[in-house]
């Protein structure tokens, strides 16, 4: 078992325990399809949150050098959207056993998914936000994530990661 592996076997492992003890505090538990299901939105957090870190530290270095907000949006995205890949393809979707995924159809559909919500919506609201409403441009994308997050989920569960058959 790889490092990676060790760390997410770990990770689930915490999670578990915490999600059992609350649950059996209302005398309710989680069966397997549940908790697979609920530990696979976890983990599409945790990505995101890499993901949103990644992105944003890019676009205030972008910022601070004096890059036009938007330009500095998408330059985050692109190098955010490579993260999200490789954790997402590797870990959060992975692929069944027996399973044929095509790993840049995967990328493709991945990068639409991120990009309808991460580039073109995310835009959007920050121009919303910044020119419209006056909110700061470091704030911005930070408010973005309250809407791009959940789509991005359903996008790349459903879609550019969904199980075939």
């Amino acid at each position: 078992m790889d490092q990676e592996t060790k760390v997410w076997a770990f990770l689930e492992r915490i999670a578990r325990a915490v999600v059992d003890g609350l649950l059996s505090i209302a005398g309710k538990k989680l069966d397997e399809g549940q908790w697979k299901a609920f530990w696979q939105f976890v983990q599409f957090g945790i990505v995101g949150l890499s993901n949103t870190l990644i992105s944003y530290v890019v676009y205030l270095i972008c910022i601070s050098f004096g890059m036009h907000y938007l330009l500095a949006s998408v330059v985050g995205f692109v190098v955010s959207v490579q993260n999200a890949f490789y954790w997402n393809n590797k870990y959060v979707f992975q692929a069944e056993e027996g399973e044929k995924r095509i790993v840049w159809k995967a990328w493709i559909k991945t990068f639409l998914s991120y990009a309808s919500t991460g580039l073109v919506l995310a835009n959007i609201l920050l121009v919303l936000w910044v020119d419209v409403l006056h909110i700061p441009e470091a704030l911005g994308p930070v408010l973005n994530l309250l809407i791009t997050i959940p789509l991005n989920f359903i996008l790349n569960k459903l879609w550019a990661f969904r199980k075939k058959g």
